[in-house]
């Protein structure tokens, strides 16, 4: 008889199994060995955990768990979901001589609830709009502007936006701002979410996700996991980019692309303000912003995103490519950045009127993607900078 089967708290498994991780030791299902014994063979007693969880799936528990569970290395570390653990004590009585909770011999940093009894992992720590002061905000705003080149309107409301949410989010009724920007590839919708990150502080990667990888029936398993038991199950990739952030925004590009299921799993996160994995843990998303993107026009945009998804966007927009002198300023903002960070990393000095001449050579009127428009100042610099070399060594 095994010494003792150990329980946790699917709230706090994702950081169990980082605890673990950082020990070298990795979590593995029991399905792996009740597929196929000589798997059994191969599970090392020191540097693996078995999760027999998915025990309670079969009709013979206790047949089934004294056939297999002999089979492992006599040192294994089993654990299970705390939620079996009655089932468990009764079935598994010949198997285990104690059942003990996890978090009564690990020191776990977790968060419980007096009230429920719930059991919390720590939680997130992102700067959000929502914790800057007065001051704070005027220079958000401000430095937001300057990353932003056209669409004054947008600006405008988006200001008016994040005053209005700082109110309501304080007075508990307004969670998450959400905004839906529509517009053609290239005109500055992604760019949006980039610049709040950027206006906030961000150091780390923006937490992004493109709907373009998320159009298959699997698609949301993809994105918040895959249920426990399953071979192969892991936190989505949602989860992951989030934990990774230090700015409470979400950039979802090309929402369209995906299906309805994904649709009703974001309208639920507006509307509660949480964003929960297939294991059931929970994000409190209290505080962020999430920016939906699309190439859909203005009249496929009622045709392809259901009504009650429509209601839940606090703002919806349209993207209009930017004027001449839009561009014009994005092109003299784009250069100069570029030759100072040329000037940080090489040892070689620029002539002074290298911006001047760049941007005699782009005419911002041949391009009406940005991107496109992005490329050809890279490409153009790049061209002068050889020019430039090939005229010294000469």
């Amino acid at each position: 008889m095994r010494t003792q089967l150990l329980f946790f708290d699917k709230q706090y498994f994702d950081f169990y199994k980082k605890l673990k991780s950082e020990e070298g030791k990795e979590i593995i299902s029991v399905t792996d060995g009740l597929l196929n014994f000589e798997k059994i063979n191969e599970v090392d007693e020191n540097y693996q955990i078995v999760d027999i969880s998915s025990l309670v799936s079969l009709d013979r528990i206790q047949y089934n768990a004294e056939l297999v569970l002999p089979k492992f290395p006599y040192d294994t570390i089993f654990i299970a979901d705390n939620k079996h653990k009655e089932l468990f004590e009764y079935e598994l009585r010949y198997c285990f001589e104690n059942f003990i909770d996890i978090d009564s011999i690990e020191d776990i940093e977790v968060e419980y609830n007096v009230v429920d009894n719930s059991i919390k992992t720590k939680k997130l720590n992102h700067k959000r709009i929502i914790d800057l002061n007065s001051e704070e905000i005027q220079d958000f705003n401000d430095l937001f502007s300057n990353h932003i080149y056209g669409h004054e309107k947008f600006k405008d409301d988006f200001s008016e936006l994040i005053r209005n949410f700082r109110v309501f989010n304080k007075l508990g009724e307004h969670k998450i701002l959400s905004l839906f920007l529509m517009g053609d590839s290239g005109v500055g919708k992604t760019e949006v979410a980039r610049a709040i990150h950027k206006s906030l502080g961000g150091k780390s990667k923006l937490a992004k996700i493109n709907f373009g990888n998320y159009s298959s029936d699997n698609a949301l398993n993809s994105l918040i996991g895959s249920p426990r038991g399953y071979i192969g199950s892991e936190a989505g990739e949602i989860f992951i980019k989030i934990k990774e952030s230090d700015i409470g925004v979400i950039l979802i590009d090309e929402f369209e692309k995906s299906n309805s299921t994904l649709f009703n799993y974001f309208l639920d996160v507006l509307e509660s303000g949480k964003m929960v994995s297939s294991m059931a843990e929970e994000i409190d998303l209290n505080g962020f912003i999430i920016i939906f993107t699309s190439n859909i026009s203005k009249e496929e945009f009622p045709k392809r995103i259901s009504p009650e998804l429509r209601s839940r966007f606090d703002y919806k927009g349209y993207f209009m490519p930017l004027f001449h002198s839009h561009k014009e300023k994005f092109v003299e903002f784009r250069i100069k950045n570029i030759i100072e960070k040329f000037n940080t990393n090489f040892d070689f000095e620029l002539p002074e009127n290298i911006a001047t001449d760049i941007l005699y050579r782009i005419n911002v009127g041949q391009y009406k993607n940005m991107r496109d428009l992005n490329k050809k100042i890279k490409d153009t610099f790049v061209k002068s900078v050889m020019e430039l070399l090939v005229k010294k060594d000469g």
